[in-house]
């Protein structure tokens, strides 16, 4: 069977490190800009279409912006740097598929173009985690975690899993793992133990994966590809 290809209609990236990890972003608009500034804050005009919530991110700290069809990224004056292909972006660069695209060397992106086609392994990291949310089983690389997750366990780990990649803070956890009447009670270590419990439970069906990430700082992540 030869493999799938993937012929994209518009220009995307593909987080391989960092925050958003796993995921798929659109480059569905003229400019894009990558940095810190998130809704809510101070100054609004600082707002970003990608937030990377890290202190070494600028507020505003990079752009990619199209101009008859062709793709270019540039750095906004950033503190910590922008990096393409491993070195410093100093002026406007264009972007060519699977150029490399790293934001304070913190954040990986891989650039796709609008008219690239490629197997679909290389262009999404492959999801070993599956979760029946009807019979609240989870499976790893076809294999279904037995005996199933504790409810508190399976809570936490579906939380996670939607949206796939994003940051999840310990209030939400706290919100959807305990009952309202318990909020005030739940500690710090309480919910480390249910996290490592869970790591725990995962690593018997895949002792090499790493699917619960911290993300110091901001709360825990999940990695649907078990770092494979």
């Amino acid at each position: 069977m030869h493999a799938q290809s993937h012929s994209s209609q518009q220009a995307f990236l593909i987080s391989e490190e960092g925050l958003l990890i796993g995921q798929r972003i659109p480059l569905g608009k003229e400019s894009i800009v990558i940095g810190r500034g998130a809704a809510g804050d101070a100054d609004p005009s600082s707002l970003c279409d990608i937030v990377l919530p890290e202190r070494q991110v600028s507020r505003q700290h990079a752009e990619i912006f199209v101009e008859a069809g062709r793709y270019y990224l540039r750095d906004l004056q950033s503190k910590n740097g922008t990096y393409l292909n491993g070195e410093p972006v100093r002026s406007v660069v264009e972007l060519k598929d699977n150029d490399e695209i790293q934001i304070a060397l913190l954040e990986r992106f891989r650039f796709v173009g609008a008219d690239a086609t490629l197997p679909l392994s290389e262009v999404m990291p492959t999801s070993r985690l599956r979760l029946d949310r009807q019979s609240r089983g989870v499976w790893i690389a076809g294999t279904e975690i037995d005996p199933p997750l504790s409810p508190a366990q399976y809570r936490l780990l579906e939380l996670l899993h939607e949206p796939e990649g994003r940051v999840c803070t310990r209030d939400e956890i706290v919100a959807a793992v305990w009952a309202y009447a318990e909020h005030e009670g739940v500690t710090e270590q309480a919910i480390d133990a249910l996290v490592r419990r869970l790591r725990e439970r995962l690593a018997e069906a895949d002792p090499h994966g790493v699917y619960v990430v911290t993300v110091r700082g901001h709360g825990f992540r999940l990695d649907p590809t078990g770092g494979h």
